[in-house]
């Protein structure tokens, strides 16, 4: 049997203008069918090309039907009134902002701190922040700066170097923090003399790319952190997730270690890194902080540590201060909502407005 020859009718084009120095030239008209066969068999190979997915045999070849059409999905955001807020004043009063330049006192009695300098017997704030005085001492906290350490403080790490007797730690600062051999603990808790053996393997203990949690020790002259991991809390970090935030929205609190009722644990670094884990059934002490799980994580813990990294990104990204019960809060006010949706900004709004006013109503009852 002869091959079949069939016509399509096709959209016209439009007629485009012609080109300096170019003819019009009158094509062939095409030949249409005109047997009522012909016809048919055409209403047939287009009935069976747009349904049912079949194929229609044009000039004796299979050719596929073409493919359907595919609706992309469109999500409209309409705005929405706000809902109304109590006042939001800290105990204690308003923080009293300033910006580089602003005057913060004329009295010569007060003593000049860390983010102002002394111009004409004046007070000037050279960052801007919140004023924070201690007795006559007088300084500016910066909104937004690197970490400035302090002894005591409790931070997350990340080894970057391994060098004699020594690590060096990324901690979001401007030097990188020194972590000495002889301020950790050996593995197994005991306590001797740090050897040659112990500096040999020192890349056992800790390599890079480790995260650790540990304590500042000292402050050297040039800023740079001296810390140490001698406490068993203290050590290498296993299986989690690492939020990163400016220092200054972490509240300093007498522990920054804390397991949520909600199945996760979070360590808050006054560095602003953040690292948030399963909790562990039982604490393996006598590992000595070097001991990292590694079974596979169920998947309502990885739901929980995902919904916690979102919630906290909601707390920064609306300025609230991260502590356990911020952090708790805002947990539970998104549990009405799935994970994904908590970065939407309508959704991150709700969420952390319903937080604020909690945390206002607790202060409220004290």
């Amino acid at each position: 049997m002869a091959p079949l020859s069939l016509w399509f009718p096709t959209q016209r084009s439009p007629r485009l203008p012609l080109l300096p120095g170019t003819k019009m030239v009158a094509q062939k008209p095409h030949r249409r069918p005109h047997s009522r066969w012909r016809r048919r068999r055409l209403r047939r190979v287009l009935a069976s090309s747009q349904h049912g997915g079949r194929k229609a045999h044009v000039d004796g070849v299979a050719r596929p039907a073409p493919p359907a059409l595919k609706m992309a999905a469109i999500t409209m955001r309409l705005p929405v009134a706000r809902k109304a807020v109590g006042p939001s004043a800290p105990r204690g009063g308003e923080k009293h902002l300033v910006a580089p330049g602003d005057t913060i006192t004329t009295d010569t009695g007060y003593m000049r701190g860390h983010g102002t300098y002394v111009d004409e017997e004046k007070l000037i704030a050279s960052v801007a922040g919140a004023v924070e005085r201690v007795n006559k001492l007088v300084c500016v906290k910066a909104l937004k700066t690197r970490y400035n350490g302090e002894v005591g403080d409790i931070v997350v790490g990340r080894i970057t170097e391994v060098q004699q007797k020594r690590w060096k730690v990324e901690t979001n600062s401007r030097l990188d923090s020194v972590l000495l051999l002889s301020s950790m603990n050996l593995p197994g808790g005991e306590l001797r003399r740090r050897s040659a053996e112990d500096e040999l393997a020192m890349r056992d203990y800790l390599q890079e790319a480790d995260l650790i949690s540990a304590e500042v020790q000292s402050v050297f002259s040039d800023g740079a952190l001296s810390l140490h991991t001698r406490s068993l809390k203290y050590g290498k970090l296993g299986q989690g997730v690492l939020v990163q935030v400016s220092p200054s929205f972490v509240k300093r609190q007498k522990t920054h270690f804390h397991d949520l009722p909600c199945g996760a644990s979070v360590i808050l670094g006054n560095n602003g890194f953040i690292w948030i884990y399963p909790t562990p059934e039982q604490k393996d002490e006598e590992a000595g902080g070097f001991t990292t799980s590694l079974e596979p994580v169920p998947l309502s813990d990885r739901e929980v540590i995902s919904r916690l990294r979102n919630c906290i990104v909601a707390l920064v990204t609306q300025k609230l201060m991260l502590f356990d019960t911020s952090i708790l809060y805002c947990y539970e006010a998104s549990l009405p909502h799935q994970i994904k949706d908590i970065l939407k900004p309508e959704v991150m709004e709700e969420i952390v407005l319903e937080t604020r006013q909690r945390l206002l109503d607790l202060e409220g009852n004290f």
